[in-house]
């Protein structure tokens, strides 16, 4: 099953040195190997350089991101080992612009695709590539810098928007570009992209981009920007490819067995090998677990990690589920240890674990179990959410949040019962914390709702500004681009 998979990191990997970065990666300048003489020519090359360029996006989704995403808001906590010392500035809301995971896991990785897809954009006019692919390639080059950008745009606000290594179009350092114009390029890109780009479904193209990708991509981008009436445009063009549909049973939709299932649009694949794995579970497992006397799947094999460091989730957002929520199946609230004892985590506080990414096939640190940045139950909530926005609660916003919750097994809203506009939209919220805990959504779902702030305030933690509605630019870059403005509160 994973054949595939592995092929396709065997290419990304065989091409990191030909685009490994400049000091500065705002100076995208290709290396000296990417000349129009010789890689850039044929379609191995560019292939080569587009699957680089998938590495570094699937970068952005993985067990660090996941958690900075959520140990600062009402879903996550982390304690103990030596990722503490970051994640712990996460819970705290100190981390500032010299904190290494910010630069290494929300920037450089996203500016690296950018820069990959910019030399294939540069580039494949002239190469030796039927008209065909060139269109492809094309298509999926303007879809991950458009993605890398909508993420950018959601993490730091406005950034340098680089569309080419020409430096004779663009100078090596650029200033930060306006909200209109990340916003237009951002849309306009994505849209674009979506006319060469096949329909999901084909084999050859798993963890490649689909025009499900896209409008996927767009849809969320346009949700996080409050753009309504266009979330409605995208999200149905998405759902008109009559491909997309809800696993029927959630815990199921997690197995390695259906990772490719058709719930899921944006894939991130991975391999059991170290360099492109899942290891998020290594630090939900608590200490000594054996298994889950409620979840029969949950039974340690030897040979898997189990970390010091412990992800952990709050148990004022566990004990919101509904008790019948079938989501609950991959939370552990209670596990066996190797001492044969059972072990109740809620005698320690916020200390229940998701475990999702559970992988019996694991090999110590690394799982096979490919991510799923982005999935159908997003789009449905997140159209939801911008008819409410709209129209304040009408019968098919309140369906689309059933189909949520009736795959849950939990019961569905009348229209009377989700009330107003201000009571549904907490439902809404309170719905997307419960489908995509240990996914990484929290901190963009708070923000949008303007409760990131207030509610670490009610949590107690003081540090908690409006400025942290935003990551600080890294210092890496304002050291290497003067003309690079940090973001108000951080200078």
């Amino acid at each position: 099953m994973k054949k595939r998979a592995v092929k396709y990191w065997i290419l990304m990997t065989v091409v990191l040195t030909l685009a490994a970065g400049c000091s500065n990666e705002l100076d995208l300048l290709p290396p000296g190997e990417f000349s129009e003489g010789n890689v850039l020519q044929s379609e191995a090359g560019i292939e080569a350089v587009l699957y680089s360029a998938y590495r570094f996006e699937n970068i952005t989704f993985a067990k660090n991101t996941i958690n900075m995403n959520e140990v600062c808001t009402d879903m996550g906590f982390n304690t103990g080992g030596g990722e503490n010392r970051t994640l712990g500035l996460f819970v705290n809301f100190t981390w500032d612009p010299t904190t290494p995971w910010i630069y290494n896991d929300f920037w450089l990785p996203r500016y690296r695709t950018i820069r990959d897809a910019n030399v294939i954009l540069d580039n494949i006019g002239n190469s030796d590539i039927n008209d065909q692919t060139k269109a492809l390639f094309r298509a999926e080059a303007r879809y991950l810098r458009a993605a890398a950008y909508a993420g950018l745009y959601t993490t730091f606000g406005p950034v340098p928007l680089r569309t080419t290594g020409d430096l004779n179009a663009e100078p090596g350092q650029l200033s930060r570009a306006t909200s209109e114009e990340i916003l237009s390029f951002v849309e306009a890109e994505l849209n674009a992209s979506v006319a060469d780009l096949p329909n999901p479904g084909s084999e050859s193209q798993y963890g490649r981009a689909t025009k499900g990708h896209a409008l996927g991509v767009l849809t969320k981008f346009l949700l996080n920007t409050k753009q309504w009436n266009k979330v409605l445009t995208s999200s149905q063009q998405l759902m008109d490819l009559e491909y997309y549909g809800l696993f029927p049973v959630f815990r199921e939709l997690f197995f390695i067995e259906n990772e490719r299932n058709r719930e899921i649009i944006v894939s991130a694949p991975r391999v059991n090998v170290q360099g492109n794995h899942t290891n998020y579970q290594n630090g939900a497992f608590p200490p000594g677990f054996r298994r889950a006397p409620n979840i029969p799947e949950f039974e340690w094999r030897p040979g898997m990690a189990n970390w010091a460091t412990q992800y952990r989730l709050r148990d004022a957002f566990v004990d919101s589920y509904d008790p019948g929520d079938a989501r609950l199946l991959t939370i552990v609230r209670e596990y066996v240890n190797a001492g044969g004892q059972t072990v109740n985590l809620r005698d320690n506080a916020d200390n229940m674990r998701s475990l999702k990414y559970f992988d019996d096939a694991q090999t110590g640190n690394f799982s096979g179990l490919d991510l799923m940045p982005l999935r159908y139950a997003d789009i449905l909530l997140s159209r939801a959410e911008a008819l409410n926005e709209i129209n304040g609660p009408t019968q098919e916003s309140v369906d689309l949040v059933n189909r949520v919750r009736i795959r849950a097994g939990v019961a569905a809203y009348t229209i009377d019962e989700v009330g107003s506009t201000n009571n549904f939209r907490d439902l809404i919220l309170a719905e997307r914390g419960w489908e995509f805990v240990a996914e990484g959504k929290r901190r963009e779902d708070l923000i949008r709702h303007g409760k990131l702030i207030s509610n670490a305030q009610d949590r107690g933690i003081s540090a908690a500004a409006e400025k942290h509605n935003l990551l600080p630019i890294p210092q890496n870059e304002i050291n290497a681009n003067p003309n690079v403005a940090q973001n108000k509160g951080y200078e």
